[in-house]
């Protein structure tokens, strides 16, 4: 777009306002003609010849500071803010280059070459997404900038608003940008929704959708673009002004000013920005303007326009100053008699008892009372559970809640599950079949989070469809001591409490300690656990510190030591000087450091430099020169043993064989060659060697037999093996004061930025130092490789596929495990060193140092086999036995649990009958941690594999995204789900734990942030089901706790849907024992068809565990086919009196109901079991199945499925969704409104349609819906709305809407409908068109023919309403409706019965709408004037005013007596108190006519 702006200031216009100050009053002037320009005070720019193109020139030309004018103190821009400007222009630039990148990529994307327009599109696409990334980050900003603020520029909208609007409005409106990229800036959302409804002339511009950019521009030419912005009392202000300057023909300029005047000072009501005084020159010289204009109107001379009192008063001026302060001074007495009346009402509304409370606050009372009685109810009908035996069935009969409270519904079923066995596996079972699973047990180092539940939920659906399915099924509950985890808290516990250490307690003292904060947290897990639903088998639960699973521990030991597969060796480990342990290589956590960086290590009060790679000389011994090195630990280089050369490196060979000496302890170290470990073209090419503290050294060290020297103790401080000076030293500390030593050497020579990965313990965040420590080692290579074949071959199947190429890549890079760790909580190692009496301490070594020998261990179950062992190996020497003080790897343990949970190495029955297991279900995070040790120590023990298939699920994280932590304050314990908290009790979970105090305060930081109010009650049903619906086979669920309060609201619709169905059952309704399909309506078929189909997808889906799969079919059902549309057909049948088809109705409606209930029952156990109980149940069924967690899982029955009937059910709620959105397009909200609806369908459309027209008409509110070919024979005045090609929906509105106003929206539709096709048609037309591909070519025609066929429609409707709109108004004999006439007598047909005259006499009426009680919406209201009520033979009852037909109660379920004088009819959707003296022969009348 071209904009150019002419020498009449056209660009001025566009501004819209400009503000100007005087004496401290900002007030608007409104830009002026070109008439108007001698009388202009503001001075006018000079612009000839300036051309802007495009908005953000049109924005900065607005803003800019115009030479010689100085607009810029003036015009309502951020101008006087050099940095709010930046940003503004900031602004404009992001959002163009965006809108040109796609105005670019939609250009390029149809077209001309090929090749060349896939080029341009490529090279759009790659300046759009740049173009987005840029649009980002200013965009960020702006919700920065607008968090104070409402508007960019001031507190009123100007152009800036609406320019930067308009820009933004066209990214959302051509799609370029999501909803949801607004949505994520709530406070750029707020400006965009405020400024739309801020200036009426904004709104229509925008409402049209396109051509946004021009018509912003045309709003702002536009006064009351800003005016309607400005407060009420300015505008009423500006309006007195304006009529005070018509009177006033003379001074009209003072006029105009003090009009003006008014509106500011009215406006200045609202808080504006600050403002910087003008200089004081500039004071100066409006001084003197206002002083010389003073001089001119006045009469009184320049220089003393500043004196007071030199001249009297003007007396016109007195006059009428002396008037407007009378009418003040009147207005204001008004206005306090006014207010003191008010106050004297309300006092005298207070004291008959609240009478004058608002509406709101009846209305909130009410709720809260309402709310409180039911709470009440909830805690009476708690305390009647609570005093019930524990493990006895739930009386459902003794309980009646009216709504769902998942307190109650989950309350009792769980402890009768478990105390009637249902859970309990049999290991004797002659079912055929199996299914076997173990759980991850969780650690005992706190409770569960999401993660667990989520594991939890899946599982636990599984199970109990396996069992439902027939399945003899056991799930195996346990926990995992954890080693270095527990005795990690427990350490802190210990020194926050107590002040102690571990070391001050001893081994013994702490380990109770341990053991009884194991069982404290085990004991909440457990309980979790059961909250949870989980139907594990409670009498096998294990614990892998349990008696039994030591046992296995020291046997799996013992065997593998014996097959040479577990073996003692010196190597180097990863060490956490912190924990004071060696850690596996999985349980190090690499972080990469790009460049020289400061990170806090644990330990050091100072941060510590990574990222950096110093250099320095190694001086030669014969002093002919130096050779340099470099290293990123420069404290290692006290451990020295040699430095490697490339044997090929020119540079060096005259270097070969010779020494260097160290500058810190003398030693020689020599210069050896080796072409595997140096690189002549990296560095220097000369390395230094440390074999204790580095594994690429160690390697190196062993190929040349070099000197391994430990310089490092356990807990990082530098030894005594030659560390000179520097001993006792931390290692971090000692970093810094090595380089200093060696600048003072005069061997430093600098340091370099250089990229590195740095291991981290995973468990306290100390940097990882490698060292040579003597451990016990599993040799994993065999182990990896048949773990690889088996998942190649098939045995193994792991899910999701995907995660196979990970697999293959641990196992087939596999190294040895180290096991050993240095703690004293875990499965101590079962084996013992030698000690020979008489030897000396340097002969016999010392055990875990590097100075023990190898050949003096030995390995046993027990000490005593220790002992034979030992004294095999020393025969007549006198020995003692020391076991190892060392612990085994958590892991080691939990690598056993498939088959120590059953006793191994006993063979037990239920090794026999439950190992292998069928199925591993666990989180990818730990697939080499425990499932591969799994795999690997079953293959090596048992000999096949411990399961057959491994389901992986994705990691919970919040709905942010991140990573469940507790400094963040994002992990959440499931039971805080289920039962609800508040925040405060949400910030009392962070006490007591771990965390800095930093750390809490950051924790409640992001608690209040997202749970501001607390975290709703939502159920253990509603948690389950919404973290089994998120579970897709991928690697991350971003859980929402909103979501699962949404499940909780759908728990509360199941509920309601099932006790409606169950008043429309009736009490004596028998369950039916078979159904036939040929014998029931075709609803009743294709809710059954469609029961049978969800049945298969959710036995399919779950067959190949996609979850959100079966969750997403299941909640299809119960919630659109059967809530939303069976049920509905439901109602009108069980209205008429057609008995066989109710009967046929309730059994299917029984039938979605049971199967539908147990379909669900995996995924929510406590709702389904409370729901399945109360249906009515053949005794035989009941007595076989007395759980619905026991009863079989629904299959697939193919007689029931009907493909064609459910696709014409598809279509009818196609068409009823159509005809609903032109109830609404036409403002029919009332259900009384039901208007009469036409279908135009072709041929093939009939075929669906015709027999499916009734539900249509009852889905969509419309009282008959017909089936016609054509057009033709259609009533005037008919609301038009496609379908689709074959069907055409004409809604009969005469009487119901109004057609003048219809014809303008109608017309103004056609409109539109005529430029879109105008358009298309031009660029069709265009010289270029024809190289355009022949897809879009036939997308382009097929539009052209919808544009025809929607314009031939519109215009059909506007002659329709025309017709409508020109013809007489009909009397209300023609319009079918009888004649109003005083007292006449209802016909026979509406003759009342039981003696009663079935009129209501003068006085007596039906309830004001006041007194209502309203069961649903769409309720009727009554005035207090007679009316008439009236029961018919056929049966029918409905009520008239006078004889006029008002309206019918339709669906009657009861009518009782509430007193002699008043009775209550239900009807769906309503009750009604009905007052008459006759009440008792109304009630006998009505109730015996319609069978009651």
């Amino acid at each position: 777009m071209e904009l150019s702006f002419e020498e009449d200031c056209v660009w001025r216009k566009a501004l819209g306002a400009v503000t100007k100050e005087d004496e401290g009053i900002t007030y608007v002037v409104v830009g002026k003609s070109k008439e108007d320009k001698a009388e202009e005070e503001v001075p006018r720019a000079s612009c000839e010849g300036v051309t802007c193109k495009g908005l953000g020139s049109v924005m900065r030309m607005a803003m800019a500071s115009n030479e010689g004018a100085n607009l810029s103190d003036r015009h309502m821009y951020p101008v006087r803010s050099n940095y709010l400007r930046s940003h503004v222009d900031a602004w404009i630039d992001a959002v163009c280059s965006v809108k040109g990148a796609y105005e670019c990529l939609k250009t390029n994307a149809r077209g001309g070459n090929a090749d060349l327009s896939a080029k341009r599109k490529q090279q759009a696409t790659v300046q759009l997404k740049d173009a987005k990334e840029d649009l980002t980050k200013v965009f960020d900003d702006l919700e920065t900038f607008l968090f104070h603020r409402t508007f960019l520029a001031s507190e009123r909208a100007s152009c800036a608003d609406v320019l930067v609007f308009a820009l933004a409005y066209g990214l959302l409106s051509d799609k370029v940008v999501g909803k949801d990229f607004f949505e994520k800036r709530p406070s750029l959302t707020r400006w965009m929704a405020t400024v739309s409804c801020s200036c009426e002339t904004v709104k229509r511009s925008f409402s049209l959708g396109e051509g946004y950019f021009e018509k912003a521009v045309a709003a702002c030419q536009t006064q009351d673009a800003w005016n309607v912005a400005m407060p009420q009392a300015a505008q009423k202000a500006k309006k007195d002004a304006a009529k005070d300057q018509k009177k006033k023909k003379s001074n009209s300029n003072f006029a105009s000013l003090a009009s003006l005047s008014s509106v500011s000072a009215a406006a200045s009501q609202q808080p504006e920005p600050e403002r910087k005084a003008d200089p004081p020159a500039k004071e100066e010289k409006k001084a003197e303007k206002k002083a010389e204009k003073k001089a001119q109107k006045g009469g009184a001379p320049a220089n003393a326009a500043g004196k007071k009192g030199d001249e009297e008063e003007d007396p016109v001026k007195k006059a009428k100053k002396a008037a407007k302060k009378a009418e003040k001074e009147a207005k204001k007495a008004k206005m306090l008699a006014k207010k003191a009346k008010r106050e004297k009402e309300e006092a005298a509304k207070k004291a008959k008892g609240g009478a004058g409370k608002s509406k709101a606050a009846k209305k909130a009372e009410e709720a809260a009372a309402k709310k409180k009685k039911q709470m009440e109810e909830e805690e009476a009908t708690l305390k009647f559970l609570d005093s019930q035996p524990k493990g006895g069935k739930k009386q459902i009969d003794k309980i009646n809640i009216q709504t769902y409270s998942p307190r109650i519904v989950e309350h009792s079923w769980y402890s009768w599950w478990e105390k009637e066995g249902f859970f309990t596996a049999n290991n004797k079972h002659t079912k055929g079949k199996t299914f076997t699973i173990v759980i991850p047990p969780p650690n005992v180092t706190g409770t569960l989070h999401l993660g667990h539940a989520l594991t939890d939920s899946i599982e636990d659906t599984i199970v109990r469809w396996k069992r439902m399915s027939g399945y003899e099924t056991l799930w195996v509950p346990g926990t995992d001591h954890a080693g270095i985890a527990t005795q990690t808290v427990v350490e802190k516990k210990l020194m926050r409490e107590k002040g102690i250490t571990r070391h001050d307690l001893g081994r013994e003292k702490f380990l109770e300690e341990v053991h009884a904060f194991a069982r404290d947290k085990k004991s909440t897990i457990l309980n979790q656990i059961r909250r949870l639903g989980s139907s594990v088998d409670w009498t096998r639960e294990r614990f892998t510190m349990d008696e039994d699973l030591q046992l296995a521990v020291k046997e799996a030991f013992c065997q593998m030591y014996e097959k040479g597969l577990i073996y003692r060796d010196a190597r180097l480990v990863n060490w956490c000087c912190h924990l004071n342990t060696a850690l596996s290589d999985i349980e190090v956590d690499y972080i990469d450091i790009p460049k020289r960086t400061m990170l806090s290590v644990p330990g050091h009060k100072d941060q510590v430099e990574f990222g950096c790679i110093t250099s320095f000389a190694y001086p030669l011994e014969d002093g002919s020169g130096e050779l340099v090195v470099a290293t990123t630990r420069i404290e290692t280089m006290l451990g020295d043993t040699a430095v490697a050369v490339h044997p090929n490196d020119p540079r060096y060979k005259h270097l070969h064989g010779k020494f260097l000496i160290h500058p810190v302890n003398g030693r020689k170290i020599p210069i050896i060659t080796d072409a595997i470990l140096v690189d002549m073209e990296f560095g220097t090419g000369a390395v230094k060697i440390t074999p204790a503290h580095d594994p690429n050294d160690f390697a190196t060290g062993q190929r040349h037999n070099l000197e391994f020297i430990n310089v490092f103790d356990d807990n990082g401080l530098l030894n005594d093996n030659g560390t000179g000076q520097f001993k006792g030293m931390k290692r971090f500390v000692a970093r810094v004061k090595i380089v200093e030593f060696l600048e003072e050497k005069g061997l430093f020579r600098g340091k370099e930025d250089n990229e590195m990965r740095l291991g981290l313990c995973s468990r306290s965040k100390d940097v990882i130092e490698p060292m040579l420590k003597p451990q016990w080692w599993v040799n994993c290579k065999e182990m990896g490789a048949d773990a690889v074949n088996v998942v190649r071959n098939g045995d193994l199947k792991i899910i999701p596929k995907d995660y196979e190429k990970t697999w293959y890549f641990w196992m087939e890079n596999i190294r040895d495990w180290c096991i050993s760790r240095q703690l004293w909580w875990g499965h101590r190692i079962p084996a013992y060193y030698i000690n020979v009496e008489g030897e000396d301490g340097e002969k016999g070594g010392m055990p875990g140092r590097n100075s023990e020998k190898g050949e003096r261990w030995v390995v046993g179950r027990t000490e005593e086999e220790a002992m034979q062992r030992a004294q095999a190996k020393f025969p007549g020497k006198k020995v003692t036995l020391t076991q190892d003080e060392d612990v085994l790897d958590t892991w080691f343990s939990s690598g056993l649990f498939p088959f120590s949970s059953f006793k191994w190495p006993r063979e037990t029955d239920d090794l026999k009958a439950f190992f292998p297991t069928q199925l591993l279900e666990t989180g990818h995070d730990i697939l080499f941690f425990w499932v591969a040790r799994m795999v690997m120590m079953s293959r090596c023990l048992m000999g096949v594999l411990p399961f057959k298939e491994v389901f992986l699920h994705a990691m919970v994280r919040d709905a942010h995204g991140r990573k469940m932590s507790k400094s963040l304050g994002n992990v959440i314990d499931p039971l805080d789900v289920i039962s609800g908290i508040t925040l405060e009790n949400l910030h009392k979970t962070l006490m007591g734990g771990n965390l800095d105090p930093k750390e809490v305060e950051k924790a409640k930081l992001g608690q209040s942030q997202d749970f501001p109010d607390g975290i709703e009650e939502c159920g253990t049903d509603a948690l389950r089901f919404a973290l089994v619906a998120y579970t897709s086979q991928g690697r991350d669920v971003n859980l929402d706790v909103k979501r699962v309060v949404g499940y909780r609201h759908w728990c509360n619709k199941l509920f309601n849907a099932l006790r409606f169905c169950m008043m429309n059952l009736g009490d004596d309704f028998k369950a039916p024992n078979s159904i036939k399909p040929d014998d029931l309506p075709p609803f009743c078929r294709w809710i059954l068809s469609r029961l049978n189909q969800t049945i298969r997808t959710t036995v399919q889906t779950m067959d190949e565990y996609h979850f959100s799969s079966s969750t997403s079919a299941i909640y299809s059902f119960w919630q659109y086919d059967l809530c939303d549309v069976f049920i509905e057909l439901v109602k009108p049948v069980m209205s008429s009196s057609d008995e066989a088809l109710k009967k046929k109705t309730r059994d299917t409606l029984w039938a979605c109901l049971e199967v539908g209930l147990r379909l669900l029952h995996p995924f929510m156990p406590f709702l389904t079991e409370e729901l399945w109980q109360r249906l009515p149940k053949d005794a035989a069924y009941a007595k076989n199945y007395p759980s619905i967690t026991i009863s079989p899982y629904p299959a697939c029955t193919e007689e029931f499925v009907d493909p064609t009937l459910e696709k014409n059910m598809t279509y009818a709620g196609v068409i009823t969704n159509r005809i609903r959105s032109l109830r609404s397009t036409y403002g029919l909200v009332s259900q009384k409104q039901q208007p009469e609806v036409y279908l135009v369908c072709s041929d093939e459309a009939m075929k669906k349609v015709d027999g499916v027209a009734e539900y249509i008409a009852s889905l969509s509110l419309s009282s008959k819906v017909h089936c016609v070919t054509s057009a033709s024979g259609i009533p005037e005045g008919c609301g038009v709305a496609p379908v689709d090609d074959a069907v055409t929906v004409y809604m009969v509105l005469t009487g119901m809407v109004d057609p003048e106003g219809e014809i303008k929206r109608l017309s103004k539709k056609l409109k539109e409908t005529q430029n879109q096709k105008a358009n298309l048609e031009k660029r069709m037309a265009m010289p270029n068109y024809a190289k355009t591909p022949e897809q879009f070519k036939e997308e382009d025609k097929s539009r052209l023919a919808k544009f025809d066929t929607e314009m031939a429609n519109i215009n059909q409707a506007i002659d329709g309403f025309k017709k409508m709109a020109s013809a007489p108004p009909k009397k209300k004999e023609e319009a079918g409706e009888p004649p109003k006439k005083e007292q006449e007598e209802p016909t026979a047909e509406a003759q009342p019965r039981g003696g009663s005259s079935g009129f209501l006499e003068p006085g007596e009426k039906i309830v004001k709408k006041g007194d209502v009680k309203k069961k649903s919406t769409g309720f009727f209201s009554f005035s207090s004037y007679a009316r008439v009520l009236v029961l018919t033979d056929k049966p029918r009852l409905f009520y008239m005013d006078g004889t006029e037909m008002k309206g019918e109660f339709v669906g009657v379920l009861s009518c009782t007596k509430k007193n002699d004088s008043s009775f209550i009819i239900k009807s769906e959707g309503k009750e009604r108190i009905i007052e008459t003296a006759e009440a008792n022969a109304w009630v006998s009348s009505i109730n015996s006519t319609m069978n009651l």
